[in-house]
């Protein structure tokens, strides 16, 4: 019996540090891109009032072929660039300006794309039994918007978050018996 204590004693501390059993995941959005960096690049290539729709085409920009890529239409944009009624269209830039006037001859692009991959770390049984689990998240998030008229983009915007990396921490006092 004291064998078999040793044993279980070994198993049990050697699994407690064995934080490679813990999971991790990764989500990211199907696109040719593999960083905000690509991203920014792309669009800095867009030049308004010169770059075509058969251009972004050949950029990858083309939402029949291309997944995650969103087609804005007039209220869509509308929605973006004016929010509110106390928003003045005439304070906005000249492109978005000259798209609101289109209207239904204006369209746009909204690209979102993301990378994130949460690697769950620290004891594995306190994670197992749900006691603590802390998690790291690194990962980037790009969008941007282009507004096309007459086949031509005459406006583009980029934001996002070239570099994401943080610590994510839950504790639960009871463990499995703790419901929320």
């Amino acid at each position: 019996m004291n064998t078999s204590f040793r044993l279980a004693a070994i198993l049990s501390l050697g699994l407690c540090a064995c934080s490679s059993l813990l999971p991790t995941s990764q989500n990211a959005t199907v696109n040719p891109w593999s960083s905000y960096q690509d991203m920014q690049r792309l669009f800095d290539g867009i030049v308004p009032h010169k770059t075509t729709v058969d251009e972004l085409k050949t950029m990858g920009l083309d939402p029949h072929a291309n997944p995650n890529i969103v087609i804005l239409n007039y209220s869509d944009i509308l929605r973006h660039f004016i929010p509110s009624p106390s928003i003045n269209a005439h304070d906005l830039d000249q492109g978005v300006q000259e798209c609101i006037q289109a209207k239904t001859d204006c369209e746009g692009y909204e690209i979102n794309q993301s990378s994130m991959e949460r690697n769950r770390y620290g004891n594995f049984l306190v994670d197992f039994l749900n006691f603590k689990r802390k998690t790291d998240v690194v990962g980037w998030r790009f969008n941007g918007i282009v507004l096309i008229k007459n086949n031509v983009v005459i406006y583009k915007l980029t934001g996002g978050e070239p570099s994401i990396h943080k610590y994510e921490e839950h504790l639960n006092p009871l463990g499995p018996f703790q419901i929320f």
